[in-house]
């Protein structure tokens, strides 16, 4: 699924949020309940919309049950949507931002509502602050060791969301949505 294709139907849609964005928030809904439904993300996804094309809905869903697919899979295949190596360093940190802010929005709106601290490990709780720092870098660098950075940290939350998925996915701390 090309990053540009979905970012074009979630600016139309609500030119707020971005196809980074989008693919955060199902990976971190999903990741406190693999059994979130579609209609839920998209209830979230698309609050401003008045109506979207059969075409666009068709393509969100293919992306969601992608995700959803890949966080089940034992390949460690799960991939963050962010632009190709074709756009500015800037552009793809930006972007790996917005993932990790819609993440955590994922991961919040997901998380049981009748306790206003989840009873998460220390572990979980690690990682995502983590991740909530990863929302504070700095956009501007682009020299080569940037470019190593960014690659790392890519990595680092690739293996993050699926540590998060494994614990966040058991029993005692699922919800249905």
């Amino acid at each position: 699924m090309q990053y540009q294709d979905i970012d074009t139907i979630v600016a139309k849609n609500d030119g707020e949020l971005s196809a980074a964005e989008a693919h955060g928030m199902a990976a971190g809904m999903l990741c406190v309940n693999d059994r979130t439904e579609l209609r839920f993300w998209l209830q979230e996804l698309l609050k401003d919309a008045d109506d979207i094309s059969d075409e666009d809905r068709s393509l969100l869903e293919d992306l969601f049950e992608d995700i959803k697919n890949l966080l089940a899979g034992d390949e460690f295949a799960f991939e963050l949507l962010l632009p190709d190596d074709d756009f500015p360093l800037n552009e793809q940190v930006e972007a790996l931002r917005k993932w990790c802010q819609g993440f955590l929005f994922g991961l919040g709106s997901t998380s049981s509502t009748t306790d206003s601290t989840p009873n998460w490990s220390e572990e979980i709780r690690e990682v995502v602050k983590d991740i909530a720092e990863i929302t504070k870098l700095d956009s501007d660098a682009e020299d080569d060791e940037a470019e190593n950075d960014f690659m790392e940290i890519t990595e680092y939350l690739r293996a993050a969301v699926i540590f998060l998925r494994t614990e966040l996915n058991s029993a005692d701390n699922r919800t249905v949505h």
